[in-house]
């Protein structure tokens, strides 16, 4: 469990990042056409898995825009923005703001991700969502780099993340 901040408050997450260094835990969560995907889906190819609460907040939806940015520069690797918003959401505001270059993946039924990640929210007012997250990983599914936000109304370290794809 990790202690962190809602705008100064204390709140806890279920558990840890994984570690860098390790294989990253297998998932299964929903694309915006309600397609399961898992890692396998994305074998070869770097990524960043950038979890956040979700994606009608301003930060969130404000790291997304960034990281569809980024991706433009990357086309080696795919960016991943992972939320406990239904599908039908993250394809909305993805369309609305012509997000072409970043993957919604919905925990809609993956919730185990929360877990094997260690972040899901266990108290304060946010309790049962994601904490904002990022963990980047190489072709091989190996953590490179992981970056628990220390308080989810902060924006990541972007450059941290993509400096760590080399």
């Amino acid at each position: 469990m990790a202690k962190i901040a809602l705008r100064g408050n204390p709140v806890h997450t279920s558990g840890d990042l994984p570690k860098v260094g390790a294989k990253a835990p297998d998932f299964k969560l929903v694309t915006k056409d309600l397609k399961d995907v898992s890692l396998a889906d994305f074998k070869g190819k770097k990524k960043i898995l950038n979890i956040y609460p979700s994606i009608d907040t301003p930060v969130c939806a404000l790291s997304t825009r960034k990281f569809n940015e980024h991706a433009k520069q990357h086309p080696d690797t795919v960016i991943i923005m992972v939320s406990m918003d239904l599908p039908f959401a993250q394809g909305r505001f993805c369309g609305n703001e012509h997000l072409e270059n970043v993957q919604t993946l919905s925990l809609m039924r993956g919730r185990d991700f929360a877990d094997h990640y260690g972040v899901m929210l266990k108290d304060g007012p946010l309790a049962g969502v994601l904490a904002r997250a990022v963990v980047v990983l190489d072709e091989h599914d190996k953590v490179v780099h992981t970056e628990l936000v220390p308080d989810i109304a902060s924006e990541p370290n972007y450059e941290a993340a993509l400096k760590a794809l080399g």
